[in-house]
């Protein structure tokens, strides 16, 4: 069973979605979340497009870009472990670890449906 979502960055087929109000920017993450919580590779991309531009109403955050790209490699994203090494390359060691310990986390709290 898919799950409907919003796609955050664009891609040659559809246009990017734009947010006009931090309301509706909100709404984009909220959404990609639960598609996230769901095991949606796709979205846990997005999600790390999102933290390491800082865009869609999310501070830039390369610890949690970090982390959402290493979610979504792990779930057999092709181009999220290319992120990961390009985010990776602008943190330090222990960013890095705290990153990784974040996605652990993620995994053990039941929130990703594996």
């Amino acid at each position: 069973m898919t799950q409907a979502w919003i796609k955050l960055v664009a891609d040659e087929c559809a246009p990017a979605v734009i947010a006009e109000s931090h309301e509706a920017a909100d709404l984009l993450v909220a959404t990609c979340l639960a598609a996230a919580a769901n095991g949606d590779a796709n979205a846990l991309f997005d999600l790390g497009v999102a933290y390491s531009t800082g865009s869609h109403g999310v501070e830039c955050d390369m610890i949690e870009a970090h982390k959402w790209f290493n979610l979504a490699a792990v779930g057999g994203h092709e181009e999220a472990a290319h992120c990961r090494a390009d985010v990776a390359d602008e943190m330090t060691a222990r960013e890095i670890a705290e990153a990784q310990r974040r996605a652990r986390e993620w995994l053990r709290s039941g929130r990703a449906a594996a």
